[in-house]
C-alpha cells in the first residue's frame, strides 16, 4: 500500500556492489558518501540500476538489478577497511529478476532523450515518479 508521502528512487550501483548490498541488507550511494542517503525515508521504494559488473574495468550490464524498500531511518557508517568506511542505509530487498533497461526507455518519463538514455543514471541516487517505478517493477517482478 502506497502512502501519499512515499517516494521512489533509482540508485545506480555496480552489480558486484548490488550483490553485496543484497547479502547485507543495505544500500550505499555516491561511493559510500552519506549525504544523499539522508533523503530516502522508511517505506520509500528503491530500484537499483547496474551499468557495469564492477567499477574498475567491469563488463557492461545496463540492467535494473534489484528492488528494495527502505527500512532504516538514518544512515550508518560501516567499517570495510582502514581506507573505506562507507555510509549505508538499511533496506529490505524483494525477490525479483534482472531486466534490461533499454527496452523500457521509451516508457520512462525521467529519460528525456532516448538516444542518450544512460545519462540520467549518472546522477547516482535520484527520485523518480511513481508511474516510472511501477513500470520498472512490473518487469522486475515478472
Amino acid at each position: 500500500m502506497n502512502s501519499p508521502d512515499q517516494r521512489f528512487w533509482i540508485n545506480t550501483v555496480t552489480l558486484d556492489h548490488v550483490e553485496a548490498a543484497i547479502e547485507g541488507g543495505f544500500t550505499q550511494a555516491d561511493h559510500g558518501a552519506g549525504k544523499r542517503l539522508r533523503q530516502p525515508r522508511p517505506g520509500d521504494e528503491m530500484i537499483f540500476y547496474s551499468p557495469r559488473t564492477s567499477l574498475q574495468g567491469g563488463k557492461p550490464v545496463r540492467q535494473f538489478t534489484a528492488w528494495a524498500t527502505i527500512t532504516g531511518d538514518q544512515p550508518y557508517q560501516a567499517y570495510v577497511s582502514e581506507n573505506f568506511q562507507p555510509w549505508r542505509l538499511a533496506v529490505t530487498f524483494h525477490a525479483c529478476e534482472r531486466v534490461d533497461a533499454k527496452p523500457l526507455v521509451e516508457q520512462l518519463s525521467f529519460i528525456a532523450d532516448p538516444t542518450h538514455w544512460g545519462l540520467p543514471f549518472r546522477r547516482g541516487l535520484f527520485q523518480i515518479p511513481q508511474r516510472d517505478f511501477s513500470t520498472i517493477v512490473a518487469h522486475l517482478a515478472a
